[in-house]
């Protein structure tokens, strides 16, 4: 994986990091929305508010625009596919059944228990 790739993935998930930019992403889901709009169900600043989408949209996972005198925000629909792809290369593991590796573990290093 390039540098820049690990870059963008490094700016991606600082991003998701936050539960305020994370719902932000889930209400543009729907739709665009105004900024103001965005604002609404939390209890910030409406400054607050675009410190957290100019975060989102420097790590490109939305878009702003000007619309007459209303900045709109869009999610941008590709923006997450490097971190999904790497997330997606961890699904290729089976998960790891503790009871069974235990058993495993005693087995190995106890040797088969006559008692």
């Amino acid at each position: 994986m390039s540098t820049s790739t690990h870059q963008n993935l490094d700016t991606t998930f600082a991003a998701l990091a936050d539960p305020t930019r994370r719902a932000i992403l889930t209400m543009l889901l729907e739709d665009d929305m105004a900024v103001t709009d965005v604002a609404e169900p939390f209890e910030m600043s409406l400054a607050a508010i675009s410190k957290h989408l100019s975060i989102l949209s420097k790590a490109g996972l939305i878009a702003q625009e000007k619309r007459g005198r209303v900045k709109w925000c869009k999610l941008e629909p590709d923006a997450m596919k490097n971190a999904s792809v790497w997330m997606q290369g961890f699904g290729q593991f089976e998960p790891v059944h503790l009871d069974a590796f235990e058993r495993f573990l005693e087995h190995e290093f106890d040797g088969p228990s006559d008692a």
